[in-house]
């Protein structure tokens, strides 16, 4: 392998990490914003908001270890301070004092950003011929998908 083959490799990696950091960052926010929501969520579908935002919260802390667990094992360091999520970050933090309906217009935009974003790392993955990671991200994508075909017909959409 020549060095200029390395480098390529080495920068294609590098740009892996940044997009599966970016989706670190993203759950840590997301996790702390989908708690909030949990415990703050009032109104007339209290019972089923709360236990639908406890449920996110859960599957993300897996997603959120998986992804970090990936970064290690292609040798890069996941992000792992809160300023560092917020830094990188594309989601944003809970505002406080949203209603039940603002919570989940914000979940399911979120969603959306993730699963842009997700559809960007895919084919990263694929350009670094990492079935692995691209089969990783495949799944959190498709189970965010069937998170905001629910949460558009929740909203009427």
């Amino acid at each position: 392998m020549t060095t200029e083959m390395l480098t390529q490799t080495d920068a294609q990696a590098a740009n892996l990490t940044k997009v599966l950091n970016k989706q670190v960052a993203n759950w840590t926010v997301l996790y702390t914003k989908l708690h909030n929501y949990h415990w703050f969520v009032k109104g007339s579908d209290f019972f089923t908001l709360h236990a639908k935002f406890e449920e996110l919260y859960t599957e993300g802390a897996g997603y959120l270890d998986e992804l970090a667990e990936r970064i290690l094992t292609l040798g890069g360091s996941p992000v792992a301070t809160l300023k560092e999520a917020l830094a990188v970050a594309s989601i944003q933090e809970a505002n406080g004092g949203e209603s039940a309906a603002q919570m989940v217009e914000s979940v399911f935009a979120d969603f959306g950003t993730l699963i842009s974003e997700l559809n960007d790392g895919i084919a990263i993955a694929e350009e670094n011929h990492d079935d692995a990671t691209a089969d990783m991200l495949l799944g959190i994508r498709q189970s965010l998908e069937k998170h905001n075909w629910m949460f558009r017909a929740y909203l009427g959409k």
